[in-house]
């Protein structure tokens, strides 16, 4: 019986000196991930929404994003049934900084000589106008391929790889103490990596202002730079990770954790068979309908705040700097939320605490797009009263929507989520949790991507504010899905939390049971 704590002891600090290291060491893995995915989801937006604009977006999740994420789910599921998990986490973390590399130092530099004319670009839109936004993304693939790569770092390391290695070493029980408390510490990261880029920035600018180079040369010293730190960021995840196995682990932790990633002969599956597999629990079933909802709801959103955004900061490095703000903002609102509320999952429970993320959507979202809508009414008052024009309105209010959106997801919706695979048998936690996590955030970012992209087609609208009405209509309509999926998905939980039995796929349920 683990000795309880008192009531100031458990709002400030609920790890008991003996899980000390462990805590620590899985918070530390937690930074570097959060670190690099900071630097680079404000790389990935600072090279295309300028260069293209913000309605290429949703045909880069939908062409190149949601096809790889389905590619990589494929080959990681061969993988794991042949190669060590450690193997495989080194390896894929390799890929990514090896990329990232090769961009900074040959890709980029070349990016004239390897990109189509832009004269030809612009005689293809003309000619194509219903395609005009995917020609612009192939107009500059090596930036598009970039941005999935950037992508696929949030999905694979964050969600899918660092959970999966949480959730194997830590019971519910601990769980209810430590992933908020991950989170609280481990965000200090968005803090850390927002200066990162506010640095480099400020010394990209400095360049431009003495004369001393181009601004090819201070957008070549922003990229090498911002990689530079991704570069770092890497190599320490790879340092702890070794760290946790060899030196934090006990032994018969290890060899239980070791022991889950070997499968036996008959569990080896091909993707097909994973996804009728995973296809067959409507408990990951409704883990699903909660991924792919927040993705949706939030891109669809963020679309049209990046479309203000790119108006507003046409420049590269100030449209960098705005985002190192913008994630510096997120990383304080999400220490300062999950402070206050991390004891809300013990405290009121595993339903209270996800019904937070979803409502707060909906709220946020309401008022951002209420001012869309009324831009043109409000223009005189917020010129003469505030003193700020309708653009500048429009980006500050969707920078606070998108600050408390992304803040309740790393402070709640991420714990609570995490929190629902715990009771699943091995196979399910790890190709479910892939299946789900990988393609799930894909498919919602996808989704956002198909109906925006599908909208901008069949009108041949060139502005995201044309389609803003509907936009409206279909993230107030998956938020009221998110909802009643997580009715359903408490139901399940709690049942399967009480009986602190696993629950099991339908070939390995008793001839009673089924």
């Amino acid at each position: 019986m683990e000795p309880q704590f008192s009531r100031l002891r458990s709002f400030l600090w609920p790890i008991h000196s003996f899980e000390m290291k462990r805590f620590l060491s899985m918070t530390l893995l937690m930074f570097f991930m959060l670190f690099n995915y900071t630097v680079l989801r404000n790389l990935k937006d600072t090279l295309i929404i300028p260069a293209v604009g913000a309605e290429v977006i949703p045909f880069l999740k939908t062409c190149i994003v949601l096809p790889c994420s389905i590619l990589f789910v494929a080959l990681y599921a061969k993988l794991s049934n042949t190669l060590h998990r450690n193997t495989l986490f080194y390896g894929i973390i390799i890929f990514f900084l090896t990329f990232f590399t090769l961009f900074a130092l040959y890709i980029y530099p070349n990016r004239v000589s390897l990109h189509p004319a832009p004269e030809d670009i612009e005689a293809w839109k003309a000619a194509w106008p219903n395609i005009q936004h995917i020609i612009a993304m192939f107009g500059v693939w090596s930036f598009s391929l970039f941005y999935v790569c950037c992508e696929l770092w949030g999905s694979v390391m964050l969600i899918l790889l660092f959970w999966q290695f949480a959730n194997d070493i830590t019971k519910s029980e601990e769980a209810k103490r430590f992933y908020t408390m991950f989170g609280f510490l481990g965000h200090f990261a968005l803090v850390a990596g927002s200066y990162a880029v506010g640095y480099v920035c400020e010394s990209s600018k400095r360049i431009a202002q003495t004369g001393l180079g181009t601004q090819d040369d201070v957008c070549n010293n922003l990229i090498s730079s911002l990689v530079s730190w991704t570069i770092l960021g890497g190599i320490g995840i790879m340092v702890t990770f070794y760290w946790i196995n060899h030196y934090v682990l006990k032994k018969q932790e290890a060899e239980r954790v070791n022991s889950n990633c070997t499968y036996k002969p008959k569990l080896k599956l091909s993707l097909k068979e994973s996804i009728k597999y995973v296809s067959s629990s409507k408990y990951l079933g409704c883990i699903a309908i909660l991924v792919v909802s927040y993705g949706l709801t939030v891109n669809l959103t963020g679309l049209l705040w990046r479309r203000q955004l790119k108006i507003q900061y046409p420049l590269a490095v100030d449209y960098s700097q705005f985002m190192a703000d913008f994630y510096f903002w997120v990383g304080i609102l999400t220490i300062i939320i999950i402070f206050f509320l991390k004891g809300v999952i013990e405290m009121f429970g595993w339903f209270r605490a996800a019904m937070i993320t979803p409502v707060i959507i909906i709220v946020s979202s309401s008022a951002f797009f209420l001012l869309i809508f009324a831009n043109d009414a409000i223009s005189t008052y917020t010129t003469y009263l505030l003193g700020i024009t309708p653009v500048m309105l429009a980006v500050v209010v969707g920078s606070a929507q998108q600050i408390l959106c992304k803040s309740a997801k790393y402070s709640l919706f991420d714990p609570t989520k995490e929190m629902a695979y715990i009771p699943l048998d091995q196979e399910l936690k790890v190709k479910g949790k892939a299946a789900v996590d990988v393609i799930g955030y894909s498919l919602g970012k996808a989704s956002a991507g198909y109906l925006s992209g599908g909208l901008l087609m069949l009108t041949a609208a060139s502005d995201l504010i044309m389609i803003a009405p509907y936009l409206a209509v279909i993230v107030f309509g998956f938020s009221i899905l998110w909802i009643w999926s997580i009715f359903k998905l408490n139901q399940e939980y709690t049942t399967l939390v009480d009986k602190e039995s696993p629950i099991s796929s339908p070939e390995h349920k008793s001839p009673k049971a089924a």
